[in-house]
């Protein structure tokens, strides 16, 4: 079955950066798009980025210009560079997958790694 597993999160002091890393397993990971969102306490999940092949990104304004998200279709593995990071950027944060085309959205989900930004 399909597997999303996030990893690299942690506290960082405000003006650090972090990369996430998540790794895929059964499915073919090119033909997906991957997403990053975030949810923090008592909010709602909110869109981060999107990765829809190499070198094809999209980003919420909140993160733009800060994170920077890249694959390694070879290695089954999206990553979220996040630099400049705020207080406000705290929360868990997700990966998931849609395949292209499906129009199904996003099916398969990680579980989520926690980022703790300190002022």
């Amino acid at each position: 079955q399909v597997q999303l597993v996030e990893s690299g999160g942690g506290l960082v002091q405000a003006g650090g950066s972090l990369r996430l890393s998540c790794a895929a397993s059964g499915l073919t990971f090119s033909n997906y798009a991957m997403g990053w969102f975030r949810q923090a306490p008592g909010k709602e999940r909110e869109f981060v980025g999107i990765s829809r092949g190499i070198g094809n990104t999209y980003y919420a304004d909140s993160v733009k210009g800060r994170f920077t998200i890249s694959r390694n279709n070879a290695k089954n593995t999206v990553y979220l560079q996040m630099n400049s990071l705020k207080p406000e950027d705290t929360a868990v944060y997700f990966c998931a997958a849609d395949r292209l085309g499906s129009g199904r959205g996003y099916e398969h989900w990680g579980q989520g790694t926690q980022v703790t930004v300190s002022s």
